[in-house]
């Protein structure tokens, strides 16, 4: 009775923080979101220290890209934010999608303000992509997930060997780093997925058909483009 309360509670105050910004994502067009997922993939191709995420993003199964989080609160707060998932087929290098999904997750502590954070999840295996066909999917409880490891040396995670379902990275205020989600709530965006695609169809049928929208092979070009990145020399070095 107890844990019903306090998740009702949590609900109740999350809808009331994020009431505002919700009503903003819900005026943007899928193809306006899937525009700023590659200017967040941009971003974060530009950033030092992405080997690791580049070597994950070459063997992932798919990806989760949520270009604009909003992170707002006092001493309690949480997130809320909109992306899409796009699934590749590894053998041939192709990718499905995209399926439309928000993000929400409640978090403690000292945070004045708003920040609004970019998102990537990079979706390891079979079972991790299977989680997103779902209405929700509890990120840390159905699925495994570990901040993704920053840096040049690749072969052993956060969670101590590559074993996550899911890594996570983002990108604030220049700021690039692996975060961590555990907790976080994914549900499927029925409305943008039906604006997207003209009709109402299962997520997993989505996550098998191929897009010929040009923002969506803009996107799909610039994943190519971070997964195929080589490590730079530092500076002074020949």
């Amino acid at each position: 009775m107890k844990k019903v309360l306090y998740l009702t509670m949590m609900a109740c105050l999350l809808s009331l923080v994020f009431e505002p910004y919700t009503l903003v994502f819900a005026a943007e067009t899928p193809q306006a979101l899937i525009s700023e997922a590659t200017e967040a993939i941009h971003a974060m191709l530009m950033e030092k220290d992405t080997e690791v995420m580049s070597s994950l993003l070459k063997n992932a199964e798919g990806i989760a890209i949520f270009p604009s989080v909003i992170k707002v609160g006092l001493v309690f707060g949480g997130r809320y934010g909109r992306g899409i998932v796009l699934k590749r087929e590894r053998e041939k290098n192709v990718w499905y999608g995209p399926h439309f999904v928000s993000i929400a997750g409640a978090s403690w502590g000292l945070q004045l303000g708003a920040q609004a954070t970019a998102l990537v999840m990079v979706i390891m295996n079979e079972r991790g992509m299977k989680g997103f066909t779902g209405d929700k999917v509890t990120l840390g409880g159905d699925l495994a997930i570990a901040a993704g490891e920053v840096g040049r040396q690749t072969g052993v995670g956060t969670d101590g060997g590559f074993k996550a379902e899911i890594y996570s990275y983002s990108k604030s205020k220049g700021l690039f780093a692996g975060v961590s989600l555990e907790g976080s709530i994914i549900s499927t965006d029925n409305e943008a997925n039906e604006k997207f695609w003209g009709s109402s169809i299962s997520v997993a049928s989505i996550l098998n058909r191929r897009s010929n929208d040009r923002e969506v092979e803009l996107l799909v070009r610039a994943i190519t483009e971070f997964y195929n990145k080589r490590e730079r020399p530092e500076e002074g070095l020949i």
